[in-house]
């Protein structure tokens, strides 16, 4: 079950001195101000992060129905879920993969449907303001900016213009399906992604417009056992194709290194 998640506001001080006032009385560790001409700042987004998402991750697909849509190219006409319009149904069921053998392979690896994709995520920090995180399937880098830029500034592209900001209200496990069970911490990530170039939630032609809007919550998850996980949970908007909001989410479980870390190209397939 989709929870929906709220946002608590931060007060920062000018000087070293100065308190600063968190919701739920969540502190911000001493010495992560900046110094600038002798004076405090505030803190970077990378220095005032609430929760660890940099390393190597991979997505878990622990359910037959999860097995059918992301591990093998959903058929022609497999709609399961997605409340599409009229006008999306009817591209759907006119999609001719023999054609889409000839386009691009990469229609399907936007940022409305990345995440679906099964594989690894390496997070990083791009610089001090911007969240990097890279697929290896398809090759994707999405940038989470933390910077105030209009989106409407970029040309528009496959994986769009991503704003983000720590939200300290985060989002909770969902009932069912991968990961069943597990329960975030009350702090996320939050992004939405806009200017995006069309293209298909799935490989079976189901399609996304220009005007669709993803809000996401990532969500880090510490077990018992020493386990971490990563919850993504994703509200995607299209006034063009759905007749509503489509809530999904998916889990991630955090690797130790790199090994076996492998970028393949966009397959169409």
């Amino acid at each position: 079950m989709f929870t929906k998640l709220g946002l608590n506001t931060r007060t920062f001080g000018k000087t070293l001195g100065t308190a600063m006032v968190v919701a739920f009385s969540l502190s911000v560790p001493a010495g992560i101000y900046a110094q600038q001409n002798g004076k405090a700042g505030p803190p970077t987004p990378k220095a005032s992060a609430v929760a660890d998402f940099t390393g190597y991750w991979v997505s878990l697909v622990t359910n037959s129905e999860q097995w059918l849509v992301r591990m093998a190219s959903p058929v022609k006409g497999e709609m399961r879920g997605i409340p599409l319009n009229a006008e999306g149904r009817k591209l759907a069921n006119a999609w001719d993969p023999a054609k889409d053998d000839g386009g691009d392979p990469c229609r399907a690896y936007g940022a409305p449907a990345i995440m679906n994709v099964p594989g690894r995520l390496h997070i990083t920090w791009e610089n001090d303001s911007t969240l990097r995180v890279d697929t290896d399937s398809g090759k994707q880098t999405r940038l989470l900016h933390f910077t105030q830029q209009a989106a409407t500034l970029s040309a528009p592209a496959l994986q769009g213009y991503s704003t983000a900001n720590w939200d300290m209200e985060g989002g909770r496990g969902t009932e069912g399906g991968a990961g069943a069970g597990l329960r975030a911490t009350a702090s996320s990530l939050k992004v939405v992604t806009t200017n995006l170039l069309p293209g298909y939630l799935f490989k079976n032609g189901i399609p996304y417009s220009g005007s669709a809007r993803i809000t996401e919550y990532f969500n880090r998850i510490e077990e018992p056992d020493g386990n971490s996980f990563l919850l993504v949970e994703e509200i995607l908007e299209d006034p063009q194709f759905l007749t509503g909001p489509y809530v999904r989410s998916w889990y991630f479980k955090k690797l130790p290194d790199g090994k076996g870390w492998n970028p393949a190209e966009c397959s169409p397939k």
